[in-house]
């Protein structure tokens, strides 16, 4: 059952037919014994009672078993609409009975109570026996009687359930639909909304039973504001880098169109080239940033070989290295750092940052992976101008460039080292070397891989 309000109902109307059930139930299993007490007390009064008044002689004991009818009836007569009463002679000779009696004894039992079947029904008889007398009292009443006593009970309580139950459903159905005005409300509220309004919800007077539901749509409300200002932002941010180098692009192919000189034709192509590139090298960022902010932390289960990794990254670089005249040295130690990390994350931070080196480097870059204990890193070191000290916090945010940058850098490999890194709950840290240049480290901390 998908529906709350049907659950509801369900649940509510289930729960009170099983009350009414176990309540009819338990009232008849108590009424029944009860009425067994009271009314075995009662057979057992009127026999001591008939027996008290055969031993005062009150009634006389006679062989004509006729003729004591009416002293026994006297005795008995306010019995008689519901009790049987008999007196036997120990012999086996009736000697008097009430008019509502069988002729036939009533039980075999000698004294106490019994149950027996006469002319098909069946009775429940407490005898005394008087050795004195020479008689036995016997008085008794049919089961028959006691049931229909239990069953009037009964059929009182199954009434008035026939007539409550209804009532009962109908203040129940109400109930669930009053309940569930709010969750109504709530659904109302969020139709009413367009897709770009995306304002928290009230949560002021709201049943605190829907509170978290408020609430998480709230968060989500939040997160979604959050990623359409990240696209927003991210798109004009795009939009204004790559608008430079394609004007920068098509000046120098009016340039190469226009010109005769060859030298400057041939500056002109240079300079579309390089221009290519840095544009190619943009636009991949940006697909990296776009991916990363689109991805969720990643739960890291593979151990990595971060040597194996870094080498790898290496090579990829060296013919552009090679290009730009600078060495990659990369420690050689034999010993293996591993890290459980995502390797397609650590690559593309590892990738960023030696790329932003080389752009920056003047000779050398150098990286090494450091296995140190709590913590294990990968340090890329370059000897480039560094990044001056009240910069080196806000260089590692979108298309932030500091004042010692490069022609070719566009702002944004800091910050997909950064992002990358934050994926595998590592974190990128930035200081500035003696006596120049920057050493950018990857930092991925033991308990979290």
């Amino acid at each position: 059952m998908n529906s709350i309000r049907g659950r509801l109902l369900a649940i509510l109307i289930g729960t009170t037919l099983f009350v009414w059930i176990a309540a009819i139930t338990w009232i008849y299993t108590s009424t029944q014994a009860e009425v067994e007490r009271v009314l075995d007390a009662r057979l057992t009064e009127a026999a001591r009672m008939v027996n008290s008044l055969l031993a005062d002689h009150r009634i006389p004991i006679r062989d004509d078993a006729t003729s004591s009818k009416p002293a026994i009836r006297a005795a008995t007569k306010v019995y008689e609409r519901q009790l049987s009463c008999q007196i036997w002679s120990l012999d086996g000779t009736l000697v008097a009975r009430s008019e509502s009696a069988p002729g036939l004894p009533l039980t075999k039992a000698m004294e106490g109570f019994s149950e027996d079947i006469v002319d098909g029904e069946t009775w429940r008889v407490f005898t005394i026996e008087n050795p004195e007398l020479g008689v036995r009292v016997m008085v008794g009443d049919t089961l028959r009687m006691r049931d229909r006593l239990v069953g009037d009970v009964v059929k009182g309580m199954v009434h008035s359930a026939a007539v409550a139950i209804p009532f009962l459903v109908g203040l129940i159905w109400l109930s669930v639909s009053h309940g569930l005005i709010p969750l109504s409300d709530l659904a109302c509220a969020l139709s009413r909304r367009s897709a770009n309004e995306l304002s928290p919800l009230p949560s002021a007077g709201i049943p605190k039973e829907i509170a978290p539901a408020v609430q998480a749509i709230n968060e989500l409300f939040g997160r979604v504001e959050a990623a359409r200002e990240r696209e927003r932002s991210f798109t004009a941010f795009a939009a204004h880098e790559l608008k430079t180098p394609l004007a920068g692009l098509k000046t120098q192919a009016q340039v190469a169109l226009s010109s005769t000189d060859a030298a400057v034709h041939a500056n002109a192509l240079q300079q579309i080239v390089a221009g290519v590139d840095r544009t190619s090298r943009l636009v991949n960022q940006l697909l990296d940033m776009a991916a990363l902010e689109a991805s969720d932390v990643q739960p890291c289960s593979s151990d990595e070989s971060l040597n194996h990794l870094v080498n790898s990254v290496v090579a990829d670089l060296l013919s552009l290295a090679s290009t730009r005249g600078i060495a990659i040295e990369v420690d050689s130690s034999k010993h293996d750092v591993r890290a459980k990390v995502e390797p397609q994350f650590f690559i593309l931070a590892l990738r960023n940052l030696l790329e932003n080196a080389l752009d920056h480097a003047k000779s050398v870059v150098r990286c090494q992976a450091l296995d140190q204990g709590q913590w294990v890193r990968v340090v890329v070191e370059d000897d480039g101008p560094g990044i001056l000290e009240p910069e080196l916090e806000r260089v590692t945010a979108k298309f932030v460039r500091g004042r010692n940058k490069s022609m070719t850098g566009s702002g944004l490999g800091l910050a997909i080292a950064k992002i990358a890194m934050a994926r595998i709950g590592g974190k990128l840290t930035l200081h500035n070397r003696e006596p120049t240049g920057l050493v950018a480290m990857l930092e991925i901390p033991r308990q979290a891989a």
